[in-house]
């Protein structure tokens, strides 16, 4: 039986909740890999819209066990309340599962995320100031506090002073704000132990005993490929692995455990925050692609920057994550758009690029090549088989698939939780 992971192939806010939702039904586990509550997922279930920052998606679906995996870094208070609020509308939160690994953000990861932002003025990346990149930051620079911590206050309290040591030089030398005490941050820790503690286990050996015996484990991406670390439009990335090689490392299963990689694509693009993007408009068209498809952040509510559908980057995402299958989305948003263009390629400084270009700055300089394909008019929200279709939205997809580099298995067609149209099975 298999271990799907499935991530996002552009910048994020591809519809990976809907994808991880759509599979839930046929599924035991559903593991959340990486990321932190920088990222939301919105879910429609009837006429009911669920936003999702930190919990993995399949946590609405009844039977499922939702896993927090190792790669993840926690924001307590935020776990906590969306664990309240779901309750508050009757969803059942009780298999909740937590790495003892995973690592926690602490508020003066918070104040640092946005004094640094401030700091940075025009060179500033975007982030949502929600304490990841340095809650990260201090995993690598081996300064961090796991989960597992804050069952021993005696570990818990020296690592939090050997923290301090450095940030408060950072916060009262550099940036003119005042030292945190290690009271404030063992006080505010420790008001959420009693609660967590039957969430935590060895989420690591329960995914891999699960796999083996034959049970269905879906790894939810949070943020997408062009925001990945390593092979993202670095530095305007996230902090973590956003890939399907990441679903491994930041769940704690072996790589041979994941059978199927599905790839989340918008029928359009969109990015949040700084950074390079080449099928961005700055016209009607795309107020029009915003308003249509209401393109605001999910975590933060900021418009999102949006653009043409861009088939170089769809390639790139399906060779590094070894796509076997893509769930193409929104593809609603795009009715009534007579002329619809798509990126195939690149121009830098002249020169063609069929995929992506070496260097940070070419990427930079990069201009769509577009062709465009007839759009249509009909209303398409009622579709539930490709043949439904009008045949030029039928002709779009397919456009898409063949340029991209993997198959489309399911396309959606409308915000609500059965508006999808299903060609291939994922499991």
């Amino acid at each position: 039986m298999p271990g799907i992971a499935i991530v996002g192939v552009q910048w994020g806010d591809e519809g990976k909740g809907k994808a991880t939702d759509l599979l839930a039904s046929r599924t035991d586990y559903v593991v959340k890999f990486n990321g932190g509550n920088n990222a939301g997922h919105t879910v429609v279930i009837g006429d009911k819209k669920y936003a999702l920052h930190l919990l993995p998606s399949g946590i609405l679906t009844p039977g499922v066990t939702p896993v927090i995996g190792n790669g993840v870094v926690v924001d307590l208070e935020v776990l906590f309340d969306e664990l309240t609020a779901l309750q508050s509308r009757g969803v059942d939160t009780s298999k909740l599962r937590i790495s003892s690994n995973a690592h926690i953000i602490t508020n003066y990861h918070r104040i640092l995320d946005k004094v640094t932002e401030r700091f940075l003025g025009k060179r500033s990346i975007g982030t949502t100031g929600r304490g990841i990149g340095p809650a990260y930051a201090d995993k690598v620079n081996r300064l961090g506090i796991r989960v597992q911590d804050l069952f021993d206050e005696s570990i818990l309290r020296q690592k939090i002073e050997g923290a301090l040591e450095t940030k408060n030089h950072m916060l009262t030398k550099v940036y003119n704000r005042r030292a945190i005490t290690c009271d404030e941050i063992f006080d505010d820790l420790q008001q959420y132990v009693e609660r967590l503690r039957p969430m935590v286990g060895d989420t690591s050996l329960e995914l891999h005993n699960a796999l083996e015996a034959g049970k269905n484990v879906v790894f939810e991406a949070g943020q997408a490929m062009m925001l990945d670390i390593d092979y993202g439009t670095y530095p305007f990335v996230t902090s973590s692995t956003t890939t399907s090689a990441g679903a491994a490392a930041g769940a704690g299963i072996a790589p041979s455990k994941i059978d199927r990689v599905v790839g989340i694509v918008k029928a359009y693009t969109t990015r949040v925050g700084s950074g390079p993007f080449p099928t961005e408009l700055h016209d009607e068209w795309g107020d029009l692609l915003r308003s249509n498809g209401f393109e605001f952040g999910t975590t933060t509510g900021r418009p999102r920057r949006t653009g043409w559908n861009d088939t170089v980057i769809t390639r790139y995402a399906s060779r590094v994550n070894g796509l076997t299958d893509i769930v193409l989305t929104k593809l609603d948003v795009l009715t009534g758009i007579e002329r619809i263009p798509v990126c195939v390629a690149y121009d830098v400084d002249g020169e063609r690029f069929d995929e992506m270009p070496l260097s940070q700055s070419d990427y930079h300089h990069a201009k769509p090549i577009y062709e465009e394909l007839p759009g249509w008019s009909e209303d398409i929200t009622g579709a539930r088989e490709f043949s439904d279709l009008p045949a030029n939205a039928q002709a779009y997809v397919r456009f898409l698939e063949e340029h991209s580099g993997s198959r489309i298995s399911a396309i959606g067609v409308g915000a609500a939780r059965d508006a999808i149209i299903q060609i291939h099975d994922l499991i």
